[in-house]
């Protein structure tokens, strides 16, 4: 018998897990041929298919940035610096940038035509000049390698602790293309990153590297697979990736199930992970709440759908007769802005706080395009933390609930554990909220806030939520100042010491 796997049979049963079996479909055995990988997530008893051509191209990638990480150590900070400020003057120039709008135009198209979201693919000039602000915020950044951050003094000798950059990082995340520039962040330190991204925005990845991402590394005396594209539609090629030992650390954002499957693989592997899926924030308005604080509170938390736009809003019962209007009008005022109109699910129970015409028929941009729904929906109480993906028209949840622990209570139980905003005059209200809501980022105002770039100035790879557990040594923000290692070097002052 061969030692290797060449083909699969239907019903063929793969252990996993060490008790359980899953069971190969028509569909997997029809395609797998010989030279392909079989990857058993042993979570799940996911069979994920990992045809030869993606192996290939993904091993070679991450090969090559392994094989750059080692000549990193040969980089001088001022080469770092030089590729940020290459990278970032080519973003700006027009020239440059004119066949990197025209894939990305090609992209959002094709995504169009799919009836696919396309809000977080269009490389609009707002998302361009993130980039660019990005790059030349790392272009200023200190690196940190080789900074002793602990100096430990014995008799005789002493040991100094030292900052170095932990290796390469893989990078899997959606089709947002601003993504692509963050992730460079990594070089900061010493790393080196590979990635793959969405197939959706394959065409502007393609793009960003061939016109500024490779001349940048070129022209600064960078390695060029300092900053490798996995260049594959497949998603494949993202498991295989993340099957590789090679990797010092396996990022994954996009929706929470993919990031999760892809987290299994990674850790399966060996490789310590940073997810960053599932999101959606949370505001709760107490009773002590200014009604227009409220409301601006609201509408601001709307103007996009990300990670931590506001999806799910729970409103104290005491003050729910002024409030929920308050709310109703931000939520109408969301949808204005965004020239639509905007879509509510109301927790069972509360549905008699919502006015009658907010039930009628209405029409709703949907990512496959315009629906005609009921612009208000009951939803059960039990589903508040479910996460609403929309492209147009702003989608939010509302409860009503008799206080603020109530809120906080299902919060921690029902959301990912992510952002919590509390709208309230009273300070002891929102030190007890700080102290009992499970989450990492907690504010008092708007949601949106919660970004690397826009909070700490510096450009994030991903933002963690709780809903796995709290994270270890870190904050949520995962910066590509974050990433790195500590090593120990021992001076001896006197050479006749010994144990």
């Amino acid at each position: 018998m061969s030692d290797q796997l060449t083909q699969l049979m239907a019903g063929m049963q793969i252990p996993y897990g060490g008790d359980r079996v899953a069971t190969v479909s028509d569909e997997l055995a029809a395609s797998f041929e010989e030279g392909d990988r079989l990857v058993v997530v042993q979570t799940t008893g996911d069979l994920l298919h990992v045809p030869a051509a993606d192996w290939a191209v993904a091993q070679a990638a991450v090969g090559t940035a392994a094989e750059a990480f080692s000549r990193m150590a040969t980089v001088s900070d001022d080469q770092i610096t030089a590729f940020y400020e290459a990278f970032a003057r080519r973003l700006e120039d027009e020239d440059v940038f004119a066949p990197i709008a025209a894939a990305n135009r090609a992209d959002v198209e094709q995504a169009q035509s799919r009836g696919a979201t396309t809000t977080r693919l269009v490389l609009s000039e707002r998302m361009r000049a993130g980039m660019v602000d990005g790059l030349w915020l790392w272009a200023g950044a200190p690196s940190g390698r080789g900074a002793v951050i602990e100096t430990i003094r014995h008799e005789g000798w002493h040991l100094e602790q030292i900052r170095a950059g932990l290796g390469v990082v893989g990078f899997v995340f959606e089709g947002r293309p601003n993504v692509f520039a963050d992730a460079t962040g990594v070089m900061r330190g010493g790393n080196t990153v590979v990635f793959r991204i969405g197939s959706a925005a394959l065409g502007t990845a393609r793009a960003i590297v061939e016109h500024a991402l490779d001349p940048a590394l070129e022209e600064a005396g960078l390695p060029l697979g300092a900053a490798s594209l996995v260049d594959r539609a497949s998603r494949a090629a993202g498991w295989a990736m993340f099957s590789d030992s090679r990797l010092s650390l396996a990022v994954a954002r996009g929706s929470g199930a993919a990031v999760a499957q892809l987290g299994a693989v990674a850790r399966q592997a060996g490789i310590p992970v940073s997810l960053h899926g599932t999101g959606g924030a949370w505001i709760v308005a107490a009773e002590s709440a200014e009604a227009e604080a409220f409301r601006a509170a609201v509408i601001h938390s709307l103007d996009r759908k990300v990670c931590n736009t506001l999806n799910t809003c729970c409103i104290v019962a005491s003050r729910a007769e002024d409030l929920v209007p308050a709310f109703l009008d931000a939520l109408d005022g969301a949808g204005r802005w965004r020239g639509t109109v905007s879509k509510l699910r109301v927790a069972a129970g509360d549905e008699g706080r919502i006015p009658s015409e907010w039930f009628a028929a209405s029409e709703i941009s949907r990512a496959e395009g315009p629906t005609v729904e009921a612009r208000t929906e009951v939803i059960a109480r039990d589903q508040l933390g479910r996460e609403w993906e929309w492209e147009e028209s702003p989608e939010v949840t509302l409860a009503i609930v008799p206080d603020v622990d109530t809120a906080v209570r299902l919060f921690n139980e029902q959301s990912p554990r992510f952002a919590a905003s509390l709208v309230s005059e009273d300070a002891t209200e929102h030190r007890r909220f700080f102290d009992m809501v499970d989450a990492p980022f907690v504010g008092n105002g708007f949601t949106r806030w919660v970004d690397g770039q826009y909070a700490l100035d510096k450009p994030e790879l991903g933002l963690s939520n709780w809903q796995a557990g709290r994270l270890f040594g870190r904050g949520g923000v995962l910066s590509g100042d974050s990433v790195y290692t500590v090593r120990s070097r021992a001076v001896q002052q006197n050479p006749d010491i010994g144990r």
